[in-house]
């Protein structure tokens, strides 16, 4: 094969496998510790994971498909319960706190991905998911949200069909996201100081591969520190540079659906991929995301 333009990006593009024997893994999330939260959506069960050992730790069974995580400004994981329509935060002590599950008394759509915004706010995005029934479609739009420090919820955007994973430009002054179905694309908006969001747009597309959405949607995004965007879609990882041109698509053993930055350097890239997890080691070290 000849040498990819996002080659320079990588030490190797040989990933290794860190963990296996899952049924969907989403939503990794380096924990400093040295350990790794992982979530098996479909087996409904919220894992750490070692990352020399591939050791599973159950954190938390009947999980309400936890997705994507991410700490808050305490180092508390905040995590999307798709399942169970909701946002929550996990407490030192072991319990659970609803952060929120409601706008105007309805019911959130399948929360999906978190990301810890300015102003100690956090955005996070709402799909109305196809696998949603109509009759429990409340909202009646799919949304990216921001939730504030004091408990309040507001809508940011709600012109994406199906957001999904999202991130912020090193600099704050972009949001990126992810646009599973049905026209898959990779989408942006500028941020403004006060954190709204305007100037929507497409940065690129991401059509489905000859078999649909079963060669993988646009789903996890995450950006490095100079500006590089990856996001897990149809085929692999897809690449861009800072100035949202298209590098190229990274392969992996299994269709990847979300990753996130690790290590005490923030240069390990861990990719959760179906029933497997797997890590490359990058150049320029990932936005980080603990406090």
């Amino acid at each position: 094969m000849p040498p990819q333009p996002f080659e320079p990006l990588f030490e190797n593009l040989q990933p290794r496998t860190v963990a296996t024997g899952f049924v969907f893994t989403e939503g990794p999330l380096w924990d400093p510790s040295g350990t790794l939260y992982v979530s098996d959506v479909d087996a409904r069960i919220h894992y750490k994971v070692n990352p020399e050992t591939g050791e599973k730790t159950v954190i938390r069974e009947n999980s309400g498909g936890a997705n994507g995580a991410v700490f808050d400004q305490q180092g508390r994981v905040m995590i999307c319960e798709q399942d169970a329509r909701r946002v929550c935060r996990y407490e030192p002590d072991g319990s659970l706190t609803l952060l929120v599950d409601r706008f105007e008394g309805k019911r959130l759509n399948r929360s999906n991905d978190i990301v810890r915004g300015p102003g100690n706010s956090f955005y996070f995005t709402d799909p109305d998911k196809k696998a949603l029934p109509e009759e429990e479609k409340e909202l009646g739009y799919a949304a990216i949200w921001r939730l504030n420090e004091d408990g309040s919820l507001h809508l940011m955007a709600s012109d994406m069909n199906h957001p999904n994973g999202l991130a912020f430009s090193p600099d704050g002054k972009i949001l990126y996201a992810s646009n599973s179905r049905p026209d898959p694309h990779m989408h942006a908006y500028d941020v403004a100081a006060d954190g709204t969001l305007s100037n929507s747009r497409i940065v690129d597309p991401m059509p489905y591969g000859p078999a649909g959405e079963l060669d993988g949607v646009p789903d996890g995004l995450k950006l490095d520190a100079a500006g590089n965007i990856y996001s897990t879609g149809p085929g692999g990882i897809w690449i861009w540079n800072a100035d949202e041109e298209l590098l190229g698509v990274l392969e992996l053993p299994e269709l990847p659906a979300n990753l996130g930055w690790g290590d005490a350097d923030r240069r390990t890239m861990y990719v959760t991929a179906r029933t497997s997890v797997y890590s490359l080691r990058v150049k320029t070290p990932g936005i980080p995301v603990q406090p």
